[in-house]
C-alpha cells in the first residue's frame, strides 16, 4: 500500500468507521481514539495489507478495538467493585438480622419456626420434636428444606453467590 492508498482509504472510510465506532461504544471522543488507532494500525501494517480488502481490514481493526475497549472498562469496574466490597460487606453484616429476619418471615410457617429453633435458640432435634409435635427425622428434614429455601431467597436478594 503507499501513501496514497492510505490517504484515499482515510478519505474514503473515516467517516463510516467513526459512525461505526460511535455506535458500538456510544462515546464521540472514544470513537474518535479507537479510528485513529485503527488508521494507526493500517499505517504500521502498510505492507501486509492487500489494497483489495483495506475496507474489510479497517472494519475488523475498529470492532476489535471496540471490544478491548469494553473489556478493560468490564475489569476496571469489577477492579472498583473488588475495592468496595468490604465497605459493602460492613454494611450488609450491619443489617444481617433484618435481611435475615425478611428471608425467614417469606418461608412457611414450620420451617421458619424450626429453624428459629434450631439455629437461633439452639435447642436440639429432639426438643424441638416435642415443641413442634413432629418426628425427629420430620424435624431434620424441616430444617434441611427451610435452610434450602433460606438460601434461596437470600440468593435472590443477591446476599448469597
Amino acid at each position: 500500500m503507499t501513501t496514497k492508498q492510505y490517504n484515499e482509504a482515510v478519505e474514503l472510510w473515516a467517516d463510516g468507521l467513526f459512525r461505526f465506532a460511535a455506535k458500538s461504544c456510544k462515546d464521540r471522543n472514544l470513537a474518535k481514539d479507537i479510528v485513529q488507532d485503527a488508521f494507526a494500525k493500517l499505517w504500521t501494517k502498510k505492507e501486509n495489507v492487500d489494497d483489495q480488502k483495506v475496507k474489510s481490514y479497517l472494519f475488523t481493526s475498529v470492532n476489535r478495538l471496540t471490544i478491548d475497549y469494553w473489556r478493560k472498562q468490564r475489569r476496571m469496574t469489577d477492579m472498583d467493585q473488588i475495592e468496595a466490597s468490604p465497605i459493602i460487606n460492613q454494611r450488609e453484616y450491619s443489617n444481617l438480622r433484618e435481611i435475615l429476619d425478611v428471608a425467614l418471615n417469606k418461608l412457611p410457617e414450620m420451617q421458619r419456626v424450626v429453624i428459629i429453633l434450631r439455629d437461633y435458640e439452639s435447642f436440639s432435634y429432639s426438643e424441638i420434636g416435642e415443641i413442634t409435635g413432629l418426628s425427629e427425622a420430620q424435624v431434620k428434614i424441616k430444617i434441611y428444606r427451610g435452610r434450602k429455601a433460606l438460601k434461596v431467597q437470600l440468593e435472590k436478594m443477591n446476599i448469597v453467590a
